[in-house]
C-alpha cells in the first residue's frame, strides 16, 4: 500500500535519486559501540561527504558509511521514511512537509545560517523591482524546500498568496534552465545556486532571506535507526564529526571554497560567494527553535500547502543536544 508519505511527496513530483557515490568511507581498526555498523547517509551534491573529507573527519571511523545523493531535501526525507537511508541533512522546511505526511523521521541536530543564503532572484533587465510586483508573475521554486517557505513569507508580507502567482515547482537544475531561458519571471532558491545565477547569469536579488527565514538546517534520522543502539552510536559520532567540520569551514572559507568548487564544477568565484553566505552555527534543538518551526508549519497549513495541522515538537529528538559546544 502506498504510504501517506509517498502519496504526498509523489504529488510533489519528487522521486528519490539513490545514486551512490563512488566508494565508501570504511571503518578503521577502532572498536566501539558502533563497530560493524553500516551508516547510510543521505547527502546533496558537495554536501556533508565533501565537507567531512575536506575537514579530515573521514579518516578513522569505527563504522562504515555509504552515501546516497539527492537533488534536494524533500526526496532525501522520502528515502529516510522508506528506510533507504539512516540520516541526512536538509533545510528548515522539508521536515515540516515530512511531518505532515506522517513520516517516520526525527530531527536530531540543528544549525543556523544567515538569511543571505536564501534569495528570490529576478533576471537582469526585468521590470520587477519590488516583491509586490510578483503578482501575476511566474515563479520557480522547489516544493517543500526551504525556498518554498521564503516565497510564502514574502508573498504574505505583500498581502499576496500562491493564488496570485503562477508557480512552477522545479528542482534546482530545471529551475535554473527555466530562469535563464525566460520561462519564469523569478526564482526562489538557496546557495550555491543563488550565487551561480547572480555571478554567471546576471540575476539580481529581489528580496533576500533576512527577516523572512529562520535560517535553520537539520540533520534528520529515521526512527528505525534511532531505535537501534549501535546505529544510534554511529549517528552520535557522525553528528560530532559533522559539527567539527562545519566549524572548520567557517574558519577556512578559502580552502573550503576551493574544495567545493572542484566537487561541484562551479567557478571558484561562485563557490567563494556561496561559502561566505553559508557560515554555519550549530545550535541545540530547543523550545525557541521548535516554536519557530511550528510557526512555519502553521503558515503552510493556513495557506493550504500541507494537509491538516502538525505538532512539530513531536518530530524532534533532543538526545544529541549535548554535542553542541557552549562556545559556538
Amino acid at each position: 500500500m502506498i504510504t501517506r508519505m509517498a502519496r504526498l511527496l509523489g504529488a510533489l513530483g519528487l522521486t528519490a535519486l539513490l545514486a551512490a557515490c563512488a566508494g565508501t568511507s570504511r571503518a578503521s581498526s577502532a572498536e566501539g559501540p558502533a563497530s560493524g555498523v553500516v551508516l547510510r547517509v543521505g547527502d546533496q551534491k558537495a554536501g556533508s561527504q565533501t565537507l567531512l573529507a575536506a575537514a579530515g573527519e573521514l579518516g578513522k571511523l569505527p563504522y562504515k558509511v555509504t552515501w546516497a545523493q539527492f537533488t534536494s531535501g524533500p526526496p532525501l526525507l522520502e528515502a529516510l521514511n522508506a528506510g533507504s537511508v539512516d540520516v541526512g541533512g536538509v533545510g528548515n522546511t522539508p521536515p515540516i512537509f515530512a511531518a505532515a505526511a506522517g513520516s517516520k523521521i526525527r530531527i536530531v541536530a540543528a544549525d543556523r545560517q544567515r538569511g543571505d543564503s536564501s534569495a528570490i532572484l529576478v533576471p537582469s533587465g526585468t521590470a520587477i523591482t519590488s516583491p509586490a510586483q510578483l503578482k501575476g508573475k511566474r515563479v520557480a521554486v522547489a516544493k517543500g524546500s526551504s525556498a518554498h517557505y521564503h516565497l510564502l513569507a514574502v508573498l504574505k508580507k505583500e498581502n499576496l498568496s500562491f493564488a496570485d502567482i503562477t508557480v512552477s515547482y522545479l528542482q534546482p537544475a530545471d529551475a535554473l534552465a527555466a530562469f535563464t531561458s525566460g520561462r519564469v519571471d523569478a526564482w526562489a532558491i538557496w546557495e550555491p545556486y543563488s550565487s551561480q545565477a547572480r555571478l554567471r547569469n546576471g540575476a539580481k536579488v529581489l528580496v533576500g532571506g533576512n527577516g523572512y527565514v529562520n535560517g535553520y538546517g537539520f540533520q534528520v534520522a529515521g526512527q528505525a535507526a534511532l531505535a537501534d543502539p549501535a546505529k544510534t552510536a554511529a549517528i552520535r559520532d557522525y553528528l560530532t564529526r559533522l559539527e567539527r567540520a562545519k566549524l572548520w569551514a567557517n574558519t577556512h572559507q578559502g580552502e573550503w571554497a576551493k574544495v567545493w568548487s572542484k566537487e561541484t564544477g562551479l567557478p571558484l568565484e561562485v563557490a567563494a560567494a556561496a561559502t561566505a553566505n553559508r557560515v554555519t552555527t550549530p545550535v541545540p534543538i530547543d523550545d525557541a527553535l521548535l516554536a519557530s518551526e511550528q510557526q512555519m508549519a502553521d503558515a503552510f497549513t493556513a495557506a493550504g500547502l500541507i494537509p491538516g495541522t502538525i505538532t512539530f515538537a513531536g518530530f524532534a529528538d533532543r538526545r544529541f543536544n549535548d554535542l553542541v559546544k557552549k562556545d559556538t
